[in-house]
């Protein structure tokens, strides 16, 4: 049998990862600065991580939940205590792209409609919801078509007044969009929708699939505005590779038996993974890290005058380049060993784990100094 081909591949075999290092099978080090996709939140194989998963696999590893699990009572507890978000309720699942599909179908649970508004350049996940709330056609298919979604310009508060109604079931928005091309809602705008949202009776979701578990500096990218979401999904960062998601519910939304269900959400190694997460982060201080190293990164990225833009916040970087350096992200990983992640048509994304250090911080630098010297001279 052959896998199923959809993932362009670089020829490269990782092997073996500690902190944001990798080795390839041929023993070639790389520099992680980009995660695999905002994963990697507090460093390949941290070694608490690895022991919580170690020591659970030597209890219990799985079980439905047709039974009491006291690990997920314990991730909630603490989610919610770092998060800000200690009122609302939790539903655990095993993707991002899940917990969106879990969040629009409470949406429409609660208000018993189905239009739903997002934005362009939005992407929330590939599955039938998630995917029709994605702003890219090409992975659309026609059975994902039929769900009623109006796509807005981001920032734009009269196409949003415009469009915002008592037919809307849901807003749905990243906290920073990251497969857009680290693309930041203005603070003034979040607090807009969120505002006008309530006033039509529309729950407001926030997808901080990528920009959450502390990437920007706070917990959610979303509370650099102040404002707070009905629902939240996240995942990703979560598990720093284990996967798992979730879905934050606001306290008024009441469950009933069946509501929402999976057979895998929230399992023991899931929580066990999660936990360690959430105690490292809190334990390290990686919020701050993440701030301090972002400042700088950015700052030192604005002073290059062959850069178009540099966007983002915290360790959610990304920087756009002309044309002519286009092959620039082939070059970091094939000439100075440094992964990083791209959005069309040429931004480069950084999205490395929030315990990097600054002299990591500062190879990617080194690199750039010498890949675009010969740009900035001409």
């Amino acid at each position: 049998m052959k896998l199923f081909d959809v993932y362009p591949l670089f020829p490269i075999e990782p092997v073996k990862a500690t902190g944001s290092w990798l080795w390839d099978s041929e023993e070639k080090k790389y520099l992680d600065l980009y995660g695999g996709h905002a994963v990697i939140s507090i460093g390949h194989n941290h070694p608490h991580f690895v022991e919580a998963l170690k020591n659970q696999l030597d209890k219990i590893s799985f079980y439905s939940n047709s039974v009491k699990n006291s690990l997920q009572e314990k991730l909630a507890d603490k989610l919610g205590s770092l998060s800000g978000y200690a009122n609302h309720q939790l539903f655990l699942c095993n993707s991002g792209a899940e917990a969106n599909e879990n969040a629009l179908k409470l949406a429409s649970f609660v208000t018993g409609r189905k239009k739903i508004i997002a934005f362009k350049n939005a992407f929330h996940g590939r599955t039938s919801g998630a995917v029709a709330a994605t702003d890219n056609p090409k992975i659309v298919a026609p059975f994902n078509a039929g769900h009623e979604i109006v796509f807005l310009p981001l920032n734009d508060v009269t196409a949003f007044d415009q469009a915002i109604d008592n037919t809307i079931a849901a807003v749905i928005i990243e906290g920073i969009q990251g497969v857009g091309g680290i693309q930041v809602p203005d603070d003034s705008f979040l607090k807009h929708i969120a505002q006008k949202t309530k006033q039509a009776g529309a729950l407001l979701i926030l997808d901080e699939v990528q920009s959450g578990y502390g990437r920007t500096g706070k917990f959610f990218a979303h509370q650099h505005a102040g404002i707070q979401a009905d629902l939240i999904t996240i995942a990703k960062g979560m598990g720093n590779g284990f996967p798992i998601g979730g879905v934050l519910i606001h306290p008024d939304i009441k469950p009933w038996s069946g509501m929402l269900g999976t057979t895998f959400g929230g399992n023991y190694l899931a929580c066990a993974a999660g936990l360690a997460v959430l105690e490292v982060i809190e334990k390290e201080n990686l919020m701050a890290n993440a701030k301090t190293l972002g400042d700088y990164w950015m700052k030192e990225l604005r002073s290059h005058s062959s850069i178009l833009e540099v966007r983002g916040k915290g360790l959610m970087i990304g920087f756009d380049l002309p044309e002519s350096l286009a092959g620039l992200r082939k070059d970091l990983l094939f000439k100075h060993f440094i992964f990083t992640g791209e959005a069309k048509p040429n931004t480069v994304r950084l999205l490395p784990s929030l315990a990097l250090t600054k002299s990591e911080a500062d190879i990617l630098l080194e690199a750039l100094t010498i890949e675009l010297k010969p740009v900035a001279a001409l």
